[in-house]
């Protein structure tokens, strides 16, 4: 007697489609990073393709679902470092000028919690410009937050990587908006070909 086995073909074009959507998601990355970082000498390809696929979700995403991804990495970035501001108050003995340095750092981060919520709902309402002054006021929070510590000669800060990540991080989602924008003003499809590559979105 002979058996046949069948297996579930939806199932497998299922799997299929997932796969070739992650090949697409990786590739977008990639071209996103690679346009990004030249044309902004503030995003670094490695930081710009690490941190986006990283990410949940970017496996699969698309480009206007990267732009939500990339305002969320910003999100946890600046709530992660007010936490580890606020645990560096508590657990150590500061000289007087870092410990205001770092209490000034606490109320920028903390600002700028509500502004990246603000800047989702922007961007959710597709109010781009308007997401992009909020996403722009964070990078000049981490900015100005470095500067307190420099202007003080022999005062290293401890907050220089994090301030960097937040920057960049913000610069990476200005940018994918940009792109967004670029593709949205002359595309009546769900495509557009940008620096000779297919962006999807």
């Amino acid at each position: 007697m002979k058996i046949f086995i069948s297996f579930p073909c939806s199932t497998l074009f299922l799997a299929f489609l997932i796969t070739i959507q992650a090949v697409k998601s990786q590739n977008l990355i990639h071209s996103i990073c690679q346009t990004t970082s030249k044309n902004d000498s503030n995003i670094n390809y490695s930081f710009c393709t690490t941190s986006l696929q990283a990410a949940p979700a970017s496996q699969c995403a698309a480009l206007h679902g990267l732009g939500m991804i990339s305002i969320r990495l910003v999100r946890y970035n600046v709530t992660d470092t007010r936490c580890y501001i606020k645990q560096l108050l508590k657990t150590k003995k500061w000289d007087p000028y870092v410990r205001q340095c770092l209490n000034d750092c606490f109320d920028l981060y903390s600002d700028a919690i509500p502004t990246v919520k603000l800047a989702m709902r922007y961007y959710n309402s597709k109010r781009f410009d308007d997401a992009n002054i909020q996403i722009s006021s964070i990078m000049e929070a981490a900015t100005t937050c470095e500067d307190g510590f420099g202007e003080k000669e022999g005062v290293v800060s401890p907050l220089t990587k994090r301030n960097k990540d937040s920057f960049q991080l913000s610069a990476v989602a200005l940018s994918v908006m940009r792109i967004i924008q670029a593709g949205s003003s002359g595309c009546a499809n769900c495509s557009t070909r940008m620096y000779g590559r297919w962006i999807y979105y």
